[in-house]
């Protein structure tokens, strides 16, 4: 599942440390989300949402091909 939030991060100024402190993960949970290499659980992509302030859909696109 591809995501925004670097790209979202970004636009706020923050680094990947304080994203990580604001939505209570670690900073390598961000780096592995950022990489695609994590897909975020609906609570930490609902978390993101609230610190970003959108909805889910801006910041995780679903493909339709990932296994559900």
């Amino acid at each position: 599942m591809k995501n925004r939030v670097r790209e979202r991060r970004l636009e706020q100024g923050w680094s990947q440390d304080a994203l990580s402190e604001k939505v209570g993960v670690s900073r390598q949970t961000i780096i592995s989300l950022e990489n695609g290499k994590y897909n975020a659980s609906l609570i930490l992509a609902h978390k993101l949402a609230q610190v970003f302030g959108c909805i889910i859909e801006e910041l995780f696109i679903f493909e339709g091909d990932e296994n559900i």
